[in-house]
């Protein structure tokens, strides 16, 4: 797998276990920095949190491409290791959080200016994210990533776009208010 743009663009990364991750396709990848790049105008002093790490590449695309701050939250300890390993490979150091991300989230006092949502896709977890999403102090002006196959309840959020990849879709929100 490849970094697909920025300061990095091109360098391999390691992948996990395709039967424990599943990481997001490079073209998916470009569609969703292209998309927030037009939102922003830029990645300068913008921060990035990808709630489900997987590889890590959401987190290194991010870094690559200008994002000052990444956090990266990882539930399984072997993949949080491949994400390490990934980080070190480009001489950096990752701002890694392992644990279950729904109770990361809940307890971080840091704001981002993007939220990068992509959990397995049967978790059934969408609404309970975005619930909490609702019920903390989340910027209107932060946009939040979806990675998605089902339907999901968007109430509470303007979609600021939404595109189809195959079966899945990459939606992007804004809270309402």
């Amino acid at each position: 797998m490849n970094i697909t743009g920025g300061i990095y663009n091109g360098r391999k990364i390691k992948a996990p276990d395709e039967r424990i991750v599943r990481p997001t396709l490079s073209k998916v990848r470009m569609s969703v920095f292209n998309v927030l790049y037009s939102i922003f105008g830029g990645f300068e002093n913008k921060s990035f949190l990808d709630m489900f790490g997987g590889s890590g590449i959401m987190g290194l695309e991010a870094l690559s491409r200008g994002f000052v701050k990444v956090a990266v939250f990882e539930k399984n300890r072997m993949v949080a290791d491949i994400i390490k390993e990934n980080y070190q490979t480009l001489n950096i150091s990752p701002n890694l959080y392992i644990g279950d991300s729904i109770k990361l989230f809940e307890k971080t006092e840091d704001s981002f200016d993007v939220i990068y949502i992509d959990p397995p896709y049967m978790s059934n977890i969408y609404e309970n994210i975005l619930k909490l999403i609702t019920d903390k102090n989340i910027e209107k002006t932060t946009v939040i990533v979806l990675e998605h196959v089902n339907e999901i309840d968007f109430n509470g959020f303007e979609i600021i776009k939404q595109k189809k990849y195959g079966d899945k879709y990459i939606t992007f929100l804004s809270k309402i208010s």
